[in-house]
């Protein structure tokens, strides 16, 4: 279940962000201490604050697969995200240490990502945490 994507955004999101609090407490020591710290933070979605996400703009996406071991053979990816913040007065970064799947998405990238619309961090199927971002342009989709 999502709370605040845009199918139970574009709703009401003042009634959205109360229901996925409660959902960020009832997994509270499954979730990782860092993720649930920002997540329930006063300020990750106040969308006045300038070190929240909400209509930032990519910059960048770096992947890195590091090997361990005699030959390399242990690997591990992380990820980095860097986004000019939505006031362009600054920059926010992301970094997933440990990444086991993800997808990149975009229907059409004639004009980039466009703004980083919402985001939920949630714990998956399996417990490991999960952070879904919804672009602007990914609504896009299906329009000419």
């Amino acid at each position: 279940m999502t709370y605040l994507l845009s199918a139970q955004s574009d709703a009401d999101l003042p009634d959205m962000y109360p229901r996925y609090m409660a959902y960020l407490e009832s997994v509270r020591d499954r979730f990782p201490s860092s993720a649930l710290a920002l997540a329930a933070s006063g300020w990750y979605f106040d969308f006045s604050d300038h070190r929240c996400p909400h209509d930032a703009w990519l910059e960048s996406v770096a992947i890195s697969e590091l090997g361990t071991g005699r030959r390399g053979e242990s690997r591990t990816l992380s990820m980095t995200v860097r986004l000019l913040g939505a006031y362009h007065d600054g920059y926010i970064e992301f970094h997933y240490p440990q990444v086991f799947s993800y997808r990149l998405n975009v229907p059409d990238g004639g004009n980039g990502h466009r703004d980083w619309r919402y985001d939920e961090f949630r714990l998956s199927e399996n417990g490991r945490l999960l952070h879904e971002i919804e672009w602007y342009g990914s609504q896009l989709q299906g329009r000419g």
